[in-house]
């Protein structure tokens, strides 16, 4: 469960703006949405190797 401290004063809309955040923080929406299916973990490290790939390339790319 979520404690946001909320000060004397503060308004509703930033609290639930911490709350927002320290929400999407937690992850746990990305879990919830990699649970819906299964993926093979060989696809998920394939996944990843590309990923670091592409990566890799705009950084290189940048610094040129």
């Amino acid at each position: 469960m979520l404690i946001i401290p909320v000060k004397d004063g503060e308004s509703i809309d930033k609290a639930l703006k911490k709350y927002k955040r320290k929400y999407d923080k937690t992850g746990v929406v990305k879990k919830l949405r990699s649970r819906q299916q299964f993926i093979k973990p060989s696809v998920i490290k394939r996944q990843q190797i590309i990923k670091a790939a592409y990566k890799q390339k705009m950084q290189s790319k940048e610094e040129a």
